[in-house]
């Protein structure tokens, strides 16, 4: 049998085709056939040739929500017929990292989805560890919802917010307003903090950011450095360089959360944040950055990184159906699946378009 589905054919090539379908391989493997599918940044790094990982005849994607058609002999908590989250990490849930909450590092999947193994921008799509890699999809919510709980919410919140201790009472600046950027936004407001300063250069996302709930939106590209600092001291905390008696004290932020992967985009956070303050940094990055440490260091500044583990989905669920969040606010396009390959090129041109995040969906939903 055979199905269609978007495979990776070379650096700047990709083909909505027939593939076979998939079957169980495993005991612990679960057939899912897509309702919804979406795009991730890290897709069009695919697509750039920049994931070696990734070889010709592999179809992308590592996140979605369906219906599972058939599960192997291990698979104790899910059936036929059940709709569930694909989580975007792969976890066996018995390795040394997945033992640590580390799922990320799993030593048997971790991103393995639309990377080392067929993804999910498919009619079907096989998943291993289906027990410890798949979510229950209450029925109270769309797709598109659930979509934004397979990848980018789990990313923000706990690479972003999590791993930057947010506080209440806290001023934190994110930098970069595309998907994770806002997923950022979105969680953050969980704890509280006083002020959200969302930083990037293109206003419809900056629209965007004020609508779900920034304090202040600043587009650096119509300011100096010292204007943006300007901007942040009319929100953030101050500081004195050391100096208590300088009359001019610099603008500063308890957090600076980095999302697009730019050296000037993690040099504003390091320019903006405050004695004390928290870096984390969630952006892909593709070449060095300049690291302030000169700077930084006598500031007690931390800075962390990290890949997402998806361990915090079953806790985004919960608040999800609590009414506290609507992540279904960052689709801006809507697909079918046939029409995939032109979802690509709207998420591709994602500035020209007015692009946050797009839903592909593959069926009734």
């Amino acid at each position: 049998m055979s199905m269609n589905a978007l495979v990776y054919i070379a650096p700047g090539q990709k083909a909505w085709k027939l593939v076979p379908m998939p079957t169980i391989q495993s005991a612990t493997d679960a057939i899912v056939k897509l309702t919804s599918t979406t795009i991730c940044g890290t897709d069009l790094h695919i697509l750039k040739g920049n994931v070696p990982t990734v070889t010709p005849g592999r179809i992308l994607g590592h996140e979605g929500v369906g219906v599972i058609q058939s599960v192997g002999n291990s698979v104790a908590n899910f059936k036929a017929g059940d709709r569930v989250l694909i989580s975007c990490i792969t976890s066996c849930g018995k390795c040394t990292y997945c033992s640590s909450n580390l799922q990320a590092h799993c030593l048997n999947g971790g991103w393995i989805l639309g990377n080392k193994i067929d993804g999910t921008q498919a009619e079907y799509v096989r998943i291993p560890y289906a027990d410890t890699s798949l979510y229950a999809a209450p029925r109270a919510f769309k797709d598109d919802a659930l979509l934004m709980l397979s990848d980018a919410l789990p990313t923000g919140f706990e690479v972003g917010v999590q791993s930057s201790k947010i506080a209440p009472g806290n001023t934190v600046a994110i930098v970069g307003a595309g998907p994770v950027g806002l997923a950022v936004l979105i969680t953050a407001q969980f704890y509280s903090p006083a002020s959200i300063i969302v930083i990037d250069t293109d206003n419809y996302r900056l629209s965007i950011a004020e609508r779900i709930g920034a304090s202040k939106v600043i587009n650096p590209n119509r300011l100096s450095q010292n204007s943006v600092l300007d901007e942040i001291a009319q929100c953030g905390v101050t500081y004195y360089n050391g100096d208590v008696t300088n009359p001019n004290p610099s603008p500063g932020v308890d957090v600076a959360i980095e999302c697009v992967g730019r050296p000037e985009t993690f040099d504003i956070c390091q320019n903006i944040i405050a004695p004390g303050g928290r870096i984390a940094n969630v952006g892909v990055h593709g070449k060095s950055v300049n690291l302030q440490l000169q700077d930084l260091w006598s500031k007690n500044i931390s800075i962390t990184t990290g890949l997402v583990s998806a361990n915090t989905t079953s806790t985004l669920l919960k608040i999800l159906q609590s009414g506290k969040m609507s992540p279904n606010s960052l689709i801006t396009h809507r697909f079918k699946l046939s029409q995939i390959e032109n979802a690509y090129d709207v998420f591709g041109n994602a500035a020209k378009e007015h692009a946050i995040k797009v839903c592909i969906y593959g069926g009734d939903v």
